[in-house]
């Protein structure tokens, strides 16, 4: 049977008051799981966040040196995975909104090679202790207007508290920046890695100030940047000819309203503005039809791209395996 190594992740800024509470909490032992190794990444802390996690048992200590946000750190976390030779990675918050214990419900589906990514539902049976109103329904409706390009039921898109295969982790490609939740969640989806949703219970301290969310406006706007360019790169031809098609079908139906009326009177001057109408939305229409034959031929290539990255680091880590082994 192969050595399985699991990486217990956890991304910190500013946390000492509760990172060592977590590390303590996270248990040494699962069953199909022979080695549990926990990182912590901080996010350049200004108090004794880095101090408190390696007196609380963190296997390795890494920094950012400043604060990069969470998509870089993220991405960096997947790096130092890869490099402890991780098979399986969860990534949990360091402030104890999530229990330690739900990680063996995260990592079973991928240990059973029943899922290649394996997120925690904030919104299953157990629901969010104390979430904000505005965040749960734009949450639920992101998720909702996300599973339609990508043809499936998203539970939860945003959750950090999730669980990654290697495979996943080597097929991820991020660029990293405001946040990495949503990018993350569709690009696995477009990869045709499979991604499971496990019900977990989260309470949200009343007193906590959110390390993302400055501001609705901003978390909003930063949010549907990321979330717009992910579709438009993972799904270009619905993301371009949906709304092509619709462009096309409506002047149609404005075309037909002219020459109804046309036929009627043989005159054209009173419905001008029909025709001019109709012929705008069609050339607008086939413009948006174009651009989702070059996006998707931009997509083509791009695949050719994340597959030879793909393979490199595959190369890479297991030449370093081989060498440490």
């Amino acid at each position: 049977m192969n050595f399985m190594k699991l990486i217990v992740n956890i991304p910190a800024y500013n946390e000492a008051e509760r990172i060592a509470d977590t590390i303590k909490k996270i248990p040494k032992s699962y069953s199909g799981i022979d080695e549990v190794f926990i990182q912590v990444i901080d996010d350049g802390s200004k108090d004794k966040t880095i101090e408190k996690s390696m007196e609380a048992g963190a296997n390795a200590v890494y920094t950012n040196g400043i604060n990069r946000g969470i998509g870089i750190t993220f991405r960096n976390a997947v790096e130092k995975a890869l490099e402890n030779q991780a098979d399986i990675m969860v990534n949990i918050d360091a402030d104890g909104q999530f229990d330690p214990a739900d990680i063996e419900k995260l990592i079973r589906p991928i240990i059973d090679n029943e899922a290649d990514m394996v997120s925690a539902d904030r919104f299953g049976e157990h629901k969010a202790q104390n979430m904000p109103g505005v965040k749960f329904y734009l949450n639920r409706f992101a998720a909702w207007v996300i599973g339609l390009f990508m043809n499936c039921k998203i539970n939860d898109l945003t959750c950090g508290f999730r669980a990654y295969s290697k495979e996943t982790l080597l097929r991820l490609n991020l660029p990293g920046g405001f946040t990495y939740t949503q990018e993350v969640i569709i690009d696995a989806l477009g990869k045709n890695l499979k991604v499971k949703w496990v019900p977990v219970v989260v309470t949200y301290f009343e007193e906590r100030k959110s390390r993302v969310v400055k501001s609705i406006f901003h978390y909003v706007s930063n949010s549907f940047k990321i979330i717009l360019k992910a579709v438009r790169d993972v799904r270009p031809m619905k993301f371009f000819g949906i709304p092509g098609l619709i462009l096309i079908i409506l002047s149609l139906g404005i075309f037909a309203y002219f020459l109804f009326h046309y036929f009627q009177e043989l005159k054209i001057t009173p419905y001008r503005n029909y025709l001019i109408l109709s012929i705008t939305l069609l050339l607008v229409g086939l413009q948006f039809i174009i651009f989702a034959l070059i996006a998707d031929m931009i997509r083509s290539n791009r695949r050719l791209t994340e597959d030879q990255i793909y393979l490199l680091k595959k190369e890479k880590y297991s030449r370093k395996e081989k060498i440490e082994g």
